[in-house]
């Protein structure tokens, strides 16, 4: 898939339970496939689905939520949403148990303890209930068929690339590399997008990490400032997740040092932080767009009769700088704004979802 996705400038690179809402409805997609039995429908207003997500905490699930909804709303269905306050991985397992109960029309799920929700998704699958992964990969052995999330080595190597603009070709120092959730697929493959652009196109430089920084806002802060305070020279500091760019920007406030700094998400802290010169760039994986591509799907099985797709639905991703940075912090004023944002993005899509297909990631099945 292009990594350049509907018609923007060239610098845009693409790469608990109780909402219910309710709206007009939306057309099928076409598809192959999927986790239960097609061609049944159902009245909108009888179709129940759930969105897990990983906590309540940070802006990447925050936005697959409000996605979510706003798709719930389009589609005309109802939508229980659940999250833990705080990545809290057996917690989650349990909301999603939970979900198969009242949400038997489809689950959409994020995870960021993927080994944990094996057994429970193929428990689902078993009992014919519809799931659509989010942004981390189905695990191997959950039999779950459809994946909605990005291409992250892509998203990695993007974020490094715009970074090298301001880091000359002879440059020498070191650059320190942050992962809040070692191990998280998601992640890794971010940051193994960034050190194959920085290994080759900056061989004189030293890679420091990644570093553990660790997810909830708090650890993260501690676990910069230190990082900072150790490579007090460091040419750059860079992060996958959500947390690096809001914990950098008020280091950089309460110090009065200027640091150059690439992150990930649209947290309004980093925004601003983009703003404000802080924070150089952010990858966008927009979340948003997945939450509701994810639900789309799931509505459109249980009221059409329209099958899942099968495979790893691929959206786009984007980066946030200095020269879209308003154009982003108006998107993100309300959901009204998102939604309005990206209707042109999500109509394209769901109209022809085999070109945003292709075969799932590697171990996934």
């Amino acid at each position: 898939m292009s990594l350049v996705r509907r018609a923007v400038p060239v610098w845009l690179v693409a790469i608990a339970f109780g909402v219910a809402a309710c709206g007009g409805s939306g057309g099928s997609s076409t598809s192959s496939g999927g986790s239960s039995s097609t061609g049944q429908k159902k009245s909108a207003k009888d179709v129940s689905l759930a969105m897990i997500t990983a906590t309540t905490t940070q802006n990447a699930f925050q936005e697959m939520a409000f996605g979510a909804k706003a798709a719930a709303g389009v589609e005309g269905i109802k939508l229980n949403s659940a999250a833990p306050n705080g990545i809290n991985g057996p917690q989650e397992v349990q909301m999603f148990q939970s979900a198969m109960q009242t949400s038997k029309d489809g689950i959409a799920t994020m995870t960021t303890t993927p080994d944990l929700f094996i057994r429970p998704f193929a428990q689902a699958v078993a009992r014919g209930i519809p799931q659509v992964s989010v942004d981390t990969p189905p695990p191997a052995g959950s039999n779950v068929t459809t994946f909605v999330g990005n291409d992250n080595v892509a998203l990695g190597a993007a974020l490094a690339n715009t970074m090298l603009q301001r880091i000359p070709a002879n440059a020498k120092g070191e650059i320190v590399l942050g992962n809040p959730i070692p191990g998280l697929p998601v992640l890794d493959l971010r940051v193994q997008g960034m050190k194959q652009v920085l290994q080759q196109k900056r061989p004189n430089i030293k890679l420091v990490g990644p570093l553990n920084t660790g997810p909830e806002p708090t650890q993260n802060f501690n676990a910069w400032q230190g990082i900072v305070k150790a490579h007090p020279n460091a040419l750059a500091f860079m992060d996958p997740g959500d947390q690096a760019a809001v914990s950098l920007a008020r280091i950089q406030q309460q110090t009065g040092k200027k640091l150059l700094v690439g992150g990930a998400d649209v947290d309004p802290i980093a925004l601003q932080a983009v703003k404000d010169g802080r924070v150089y760039a952010l990858a966008d994986p927009e979340h948003w767009l997945k939450g509701y591509i994810a639900i789309a799907l799931l509505a459109r099985q249980a009221r059409d009769g329209t099958a899942l797709p099968k495979g790893w639905w691929n959206p786009g991703a984007s980066l946030v700088n200095s020269q879209n940075i308003d154009q982003i912090l108006q998107r993100q004023k309300s959901n009204a704004t998102r939604t309005a944002y990206y209707k042109a993005t999500v109509d394209k899509e769901l109209a022809n979802p085999s070109a945003y297909l292709q075969p799932m990631p590697g171990g996934s099945k």
